[in-house]
């Protein structure tokens, strides 16, 4: 019988049901892979919070992920919970208010035995500015060097000489900024698509005041890749929010681009601009759910592009 998580305080995933929950995909010297997995217990959630500080969504999805690895460089972008979680503004700087606002305060304050303890003030939207999570892992500076290493027991510190060849090994393995933008004319192709998935890491519907959600889905082709995670952000009758991650793999160039794009605009201009493409306003409502239709009216206020070289 396959094994299933059962109780709601069970610490943590067993390796075997991670294992079971990954798949992967190889194209040309990449390694795609996608994790999903029930929402989080509570033991991982109480851990999760200790360590961000902050309360989590309500729904957290703590061990799922995106990755993408290019195994010759040991180089690679993963996408999860926890570190976009991490990047939310721990401070109220960028509290946002809702109609509302007093009554929510009082939600999120615990009584007990007469002592009142307030949550500590933070982004409670979860608007994160999260590009992904770079893992890197060079390979060995010189394969004759390996070799003849010394074993641990009488290793010596690096040369002068080894430690700069590392950092130029770990600089090679930045991103950089570019002008080449990520070949969309290309992506509209029919290409066939060889690995697909959806990936949730995060939701939250702020208590009643709207949704924000984060989550990540990409589609391979045989020469390339298109990854996108997406931060959907409506706080009812005050502003909406999108920001975009697209990660772009050329598997012929070994080539990866990384744009990161911002939008946001106050929820009745939002109202305002569908109702200018010809909605009606029953539709405009069903539309304020959407995030690819909030995404087309809303105006770009940040964006970068980025890129790697990997060939060696």
């Amino acid at each position: 019988m396959a094994a299933h998580i059962s109780s709601p305080n069970e610490p943590f995933p067993r390796p075997d049901h991670v294992a079971q929950a990954t798949t992967s995909h190889r194209q040309g010297n990449f390694v795609i892979s996608s994790r999903k997995l029930p929402i989080s217990k509570s033991g991982p959630i109480d851990a999760m919070e200790a360590s961000l500080g902050i309360p989590v969504p309500e729904m957290i999805f703590g061990d799922n992920l995106v990755a993408v690895r290019h195994e010759p460089s040991g180089w690679g972008i993963e996408f999860n919970a926890y570190d976009a979680l991490d990047l939310v503004d721990k401070t109220d700087k960028n509290m946002l208010q809702v109609a509302y606002a007093k009554d929510w305060s009082a939600s999120r304050e615990q009584t007990s035995a007469g002592i009142k303890e307030v949550v500590k003030p933070f982004d409670w939207s979860y608007s994160t500015t999260y590009k992904g999570t770079i893992r890197s892992t060079p390979p060995p500076y010189s394969a004759s060097a390996s070799a003849s290493a010394p074993s641990s027991t009488s290793a010596t510190a690096p040369s002068e000489d080894e430690g700069k060849e590392k950092d130029e090994a770990t600089k090679k393995l930045e991103f950089k900024p570019t002008d080449k933008p990520i070949p969309i004319e290309l992506l509209k192709r029919r290409d066939p698509i060889l690995f697909f998935d959806e990936v949730m890491l995060y939701e939250s519907e702020l208590d009643d005041n709207g949704i924000s959600v984060l989550s990540a889905k990409f589609r391979v082709h045989e020469h390339r890749m298109l990854l996108l995670t997406r931060l959907f952000m409506r706080l009812d009758n005050v502003v909406a929010r999108i920001r975009d991650t697209r990660v772009y793999v050329d598997f012929d160039a070994q080539e990866v681009t990384r744009e990161y794009t911002a939008k946001e605009l106050g929820f009745e201009d939002v109202k305002r601009k569908l109702l200018m493409t010809g909605l009606a306003p029953d539709a405009i409502t069903i539309a304020m759910r959407d995030a690819n239709k909030i995404a087309d009216v809303l105006p770009t206020v940040e964006q970068t592009l980025e890129s790697i070289s990997l060939k060696s």
